[in-house]
Parts: C-alpha cells; sequence; structure tokens
C-alpha cells in the first residue's frame, strides 16, 4: 500500500497547538474528582487526511498526548485513548455514538468505552477521565485544531501559496 499524503494543514505541530489551546480548561477540570478520579489523561489526534483504507491505524496517528506521571498510572491510558480512537477512525462516529445508538456496528475486540469523537472528519480520543469529559476534552481539541487548520489555510490563500 503506498502511503498516502498526510494532511497540509492539520499537521504535528498543529495538534500540539491544539492541545495546548485546551489545557487551561483540561487541567484544572482533571482535578475535580467528579471530572477525573485517576490525575492521568491521554489524548491521541489522528491526522485528518490519512483514513482506514489508506494506512493502517499507527500510520495514522499524529500525536499522543500524556498529562500526569506515567509510571503512577492504575490502568493502560494510552491503550484505552488509542482503543476509542480507532473505533471512531474506523467508523467516522463519535464512539458515544456508537456504544449508544449503534452498538450493532461494533466488531469483535472494538473498544466498548467512549471519549473520542470525530468533528468534520478530526478523529481525537481521550482517556483518563469520566467518558462523559472524555468526550468534552476531545471535542475542544478537535475543534482547535479545525480552526487551526482553517487559519492555515487562509494565511496561505492570502498569501498567494493557494488558489481559491
Amino acid at each position: 500500500m503506498t502511503q498516502p499524503a498526510p494532511s497540509h494543514f492539520a499537521d504535528v505541530d498543529a495538534a500540539r497547538r491544539a492541545i495546548a489551546l485546551a489545557l487551561p480548561m483540561i487541567e484544572p477540570a482533571m482535578r475535580e474528582p467528579g471530572v477525573c478520579g485517576s490525575g492521568f489523561l491521554v489524548i491521541v489526534v489522528m491526522d485528518p487526511a490519512l483514513r482506514p483504507d489508506q494506512c493502517v491505524f499507527e500510520e495514522a496517528v499524529l500525536l499522543e498526548h500524556c498529562i500526569g506521571d506515567r509510571t503512577r498510572w492504575d490502568a493502560d491510558y494510552a491503550g484505552f485513548a488509542r482503543a476509542k480512537a480507532r473505533l471512531s477512525w474506523c467508523s467516522g462516529l463519535g464512539s458515544s455514538e456508537i456504544q449508544h445508538a449503534r452498538a450493532h456496528t461494533l466488531r469483535q475486540g472494538d473498544s466498548l468505552l467512549w471519549g473520542s469523537v470525530c468533528v468534520d472528519g478530526i478523529v481525537v480520543g481521550v482517556s483518563g477521565a469520566e467518558a462523559w469529559w472524555d468526550e468534552a476534552f476531545a471535542t475542544a481539541v478537535a475543534a482547535n485544531l479545525r480552526a487551526i487548520a482553517k487559519e492555515r489555510h487562509a494565511a496561505a490563500v492570502k498569501a498567494g501559496r493557494l488558489s481559491v
């Protein structure tokens, strides 16, 4: 399989920025016991230009960001976040929708957890908080990444590097 081109406007630097912009919301919320009892969180951002029919999952992972001392984890938060992201990446749907309204589409080995989103093709999986907070954090990161990509695209058009 020939490796397709990754996203031009939603690259690793854009994903880092998207997470950085969301952290001022995420980090204080994580200290609330009803949000995140563990104090650990993992965010997985997928490359929105790479689809399951073009490459394997691992090649499409754009960025994995961990919060909290990984040596103190009480669970495999990275594995959970990746499994949630994989489910949304393969289906094009948020994992909540799959778990609650489309359970008939689940395959053997799919995650039964939710906390990932697919916002306009941007997939983000989060694990460590309560599922509804994982979903909220994932949505914030995905929305930030979408805005950053739009900002970069507009700058390229303005600079004449792209035609409209």
